[in-house]
């Protein structure tokens, strides 16, 4: 079996023996400093993200409306966005992947997730290497040093707390959106407006 088949298969099965305790059910987990933040820290509205690299809707909002939003609120200091990850089928890929990406330098997390949703329509042309490559390549880091880094305990615990924390939250699909607690239906930019600009009008 090729490496990267063993790299995925033990991260999944490493996951799968974490065990999870019990969640409070519909409470969205606060933003600690283990969460991964795109924007200015103390941005005035907070817009949490619960998305799967695996996930076509999740890539559609990536390179489709992220772009757009994040030049118009995010890159001003309006708005902070934190991702947190809740891997969909396949669940193999997905958290792997998903791993990768919590592996990565500092500061580099979303270089990783840009790799990861720009690249994923090709994954049934090109399979996994391709993709898992410009994910390893943005991260800052070296693959040996992903690899250790997905065998750590601290790596999967990581992972678990995020897919606890969506249960808690009640997220039952991808991407789910949070705009200052509050859960958005509309993904499009257009709604992300809508949820953002009341706020930011008020102060």
């Amino acid at each position: 079996m090729k490496r990267r088949a063993v790299l995925v298969l033990s991260f999944a099965a490493a996951l799968a023996t974490v065990v999870a305790g019990p969640a409070a059910a519909a409470v969205l987990p606060p933003v600690t400093a283990q969460d991964n933040i795109l924007g200015r820290v103390d941005a005035p509205v907070t817009v949490v993200e619960y998305a799967s690299f695996t996930c076509p809707h999740c890539a559609d909002f990536h390179t489709q409306v992220l772009p757009a939003f994040k030049a118009k609120y995010i890159d001003t200091g309006k708005v902070r966005l934190v991702y947190r990850n809740l891997p969909t089928s396949p669940a193999n890929l997905a958290e792997a992947a998903a791993g990768v990406a919590l592996c990565a330098a500092p500061g580099r997390f979303f270089d990783v997730a840009e790799a990861f949703m720009t690249h994923q329509a090709t994954l049934s042309t090109t399979g996994t290497r391709p993709w898992f490559d410009a994910a390893v390549a943005a991260s800052g880091k070296t693959r040996d040093q992903i690899g250790a880094c997905l065998q750590a305990p601290a790596t999967q615990a990581t992972l678990q707390a995020q897919i606890d924390g969506a249960a808690a939250a009640e997220v039952e699909g991808t991407p789910t959106l949070f705009v200052n607690g509050r859960r958005l239906t509309d993904h499009s930019l257009e709604g992300l407006s809508d949820a953002v600009d009341p706020l930011l009008r008020r102060r």
